[in-house]
Parts: C-alpha cells; sequence; structure tokens
C-alpha cells in the first residue's frame, strides 16, 4: 500500500472587505487571482508559486476573527525588499530567530497576520 504523501496546503482567510484584501494580496504581495466565487464575489484565492490562500467574506465563514500563517519563502531578503518598496507595513521586523528561521510578518487589510521565514543555515558539526 502506498503511503500518503502531503502536498501542499490551502487555508481559508476571513475578510471583511474581500475587493480591498484580494487587491493587497495581489497589487502588494505579488499574488496572482486564482479564482471568484459569487456575483458579488463573497470568496476568492490567490496564488504565488505553491501557495494558494482563499479568502472569503461569507458571513457563514467560520471560524470568524483574525488567523495567522507561517510562509516558507526563498530568497526571504529579497522578498523583504520587494514588499518594503511597495509600501507594505513590516509589523515584526526582519531577523534571524533563535528558532533558526530569519523571518518577517506583516498584516493583511483584514487583520490577519503572515509571516514570511526562510531557515537559516545550520552550522556543520565539527569532527
Amino acid at each position: 500500500m502506498t503511503a500518503p504523501r502531503f502536498q501542499s496546503i490551502s487555508p481559508f482567510l476571513a475578510a471583511d472587505d474581500l475587493a480591498a484584501t484580494v487587491a493587497f494580496y495581489r497589487e502588494q504581495l505579488g499574488f496572482e487571482l486564482a479564482w471568484e466565487w459569487g456575483c458579488p464575489a463573497d470568496m476568492a484565492a490567490v496564488c504565488r508559486d505553491d501557495v494558494e490562500i482563499t479568502l472569503t467574506s461569507r458571513s457563514d465563514a467560520k471560524p470568524t476573527g483574525i488567523s495567522r500563517l507561517y510562509v516558507h519563502v526563498e530568497a526571504i531578503d529579497s522578498y523583504h525588499a520587494q514588499l518594503q518598496q511597495a509600501g507594505v507595513v513590516i509589523e515584526v521586523p526582519i531577523d534571524d530567530r533563535p528558532y533558526g528561521m530569519r523571518d518577517f510578518s506583516i498584516v493583511d487589510p483584514a487583520g490577519n497576520v503572515l509571516c514570511f521565514g526562510q531557515p537559516l543555515p545550520q552550522p556543520q558539526p565539527a569532527c
């Protein structure tokens, strides 16, 4: 029997103003619109590389409130610079953390916290 293998995750985030939140992800974070649902749209997904995030303003979406995501990114310093150039407010400055990651955090228009991080090189054991 073949062992199951997880391939990706697509979280759902609440958004009070779906259009403004989608615009933020597209215009400032560099995501592309994957799809929209409803007329007017009350759900949409944005994607970048292998990451897809569903945004919803549906009143029946649970749980309500903000969420926190940690997105693993290659070339973290380059992405950080891109976001600064786009005018994104960096809530937690980029730095090397004691838990082995170089990361920073932002907040989207709906209040969701997005942390972007890259593993730090690990020291090689002395022989």
